[in-house]
């Protein structure tokens, strides 16, 4: 049996910015041993100083790879720690699991699919400062970590990497790659050029006045705080997901145009019923895993097969379920297995009526008591 609550003991990051020097800390203060290199090898020494890595350079032991540079070096970088030189020698081993964290996935994970150990992940974590001097070992902590997994990624590999990214104290929801850009083009990439824009335009006015940017109050600046954010990641990310975020600013283009007659016309029930709406749904973004006596235990009997751990994992993300914690128990006949998932006890019924839809038996059973 393999379970994703076992720890490798070496882990290699690749770009040592916020994310990978954040990543690099976070597995130290666990009790890993972190390799790690960078395009520059000035900020890799930097992070090999505050503390974000063990040793400079590559692994070639390293049981977990983080890819965490720019989404366009995303693919050769997987590459290269996947099928290292010299690997041909020891092909007999399996080697590490290798996952990446870009904000964009579709063209990574496509151009990556033959790849069993790969496993395209994006953590919905980050800071207003830069580079590896912001980083932080407790970033990821209450984050929610997307992870991509295709029909040909390895479940046990999968399973393992949740484990550790729920060790990080972040919550891993599965999601196909496609969907993943398509929501995070709503929840980050439109979100950080619109603060742009209204930092932008904000900026543009104090060159008039100056007064403008010191009344800039708490609601401003949460607002716009994402436009502190380093730069150099967007170019790529906008690039390979243009389709998603010109889609994404088009409803809110028109969001905008009926917020504007709105206003215009003095329209006091539309403004009060958009106000309500907004502020039923910001209160209600889902926070956090459950208490364990409000957690459950879904068992799913599963063919040992590729793409199996990809269904079931992505229709419950595509339902909102939240999955705390997956565990895969292999059956000693070698071709069923069974799937232990833990979730809300509130979600049972609907877990079960999806999977009994999809054709899987399920069982589950409270925990806590």
């Amino acid at each position: 049996m393999t379970t994703a609550r076992s720890e490798p003991a070496a882990a290699m990051v690749v770009g040592t910015g916020l994310i990978g020097g954040s990543i690099g800390m976070a597995l130290r203060r666990r009790g890993w041993r972190v390799a790690g290199r960078d395009a520059d090898p000035a900020r890799s020494r930097r992070a090999l100083e505050l503390g974000a890595l063990d040793a400079l350079g590559d692994d070639p032991d390293a049981a977990l790879t983080f890819i965490a540079t720019p989404a366009g070096a995303v693919v050769d970088e997987a590459r290269r720690v996947l099928h290292p030189a010299g690997r041909a020698a020891r092909s007999s081993e399996p080697g590490g699991i290798v996952t990446d964290v870009a904000g964009v996935k579709g063209p990574i994970v496509a151009a990556l699919a033959g790849e069993a150990r790969f496993i395209g992940g994006h953590p919905m974590a980050g800071s207003e400062q830069d580079g590896v001097e912001g980083a932080d070992a407790e970033l990821f902590v209450g984050s929610t970590w997307a992870l991509t997994p295709s029909a040909g990624t390895d479940p046990d590999a999968y399973a393992r990497l949740r484990g550790v990214i729920a060790s990080l104290g972040a919550n891993a929801v599965a999601v196909s790659a496609g969907r993943h850009d398509d929501l995070v083009a709503v929840v980050s990439h439109v979100p950080h050029l619109a603060a742009a824009a209204l930092m932008d335009l904000a900026a543009g006015a104090a060159s008039e006045d100056a007064t403008l940017l010191h009344l800039a109050a708490g609601g401003f600046r949460d607002m716009t705080r994402v436009a502190a954010g380093h730069p150099g990641i967007w170019p790529d990310v906008v690039a390979e997901n243009r389709t998603g975020i010109v889609a994404t600013l088009d409803r809110l283009s028109s969001a905008l145009v009926e917020i504007r007659r709105i206003v215009a016309e003095g329209d006091r029930a539309a403004l009060l019923d958009l106000l309500e709406r907004a502020r039923e749904a910001r209160i209600s973004l889902p926070t956090g895993a459950p208490p364990v006596a409000e957690a459950a235990e879904v068992r799913v009997p599963v063919p040992d097969r590729p793409g199996t751990i990809a269904e079931v994992t992505t229709l419950l993300g595509e339902l909102g379920v939240n999955i705390y914690d997956v565990e895969i128990a292999h059956s000693v006949e070698g071709d069923r297995g069974v799937l232990v998932l833990v979730v809300d006890a509130g979600t049972v019924a609907v877990v079960q009526k999806a999977l009994v839809g999809r054709g899987y038996r399920t069982s589950a059973r409270a925990l806590g008591r």
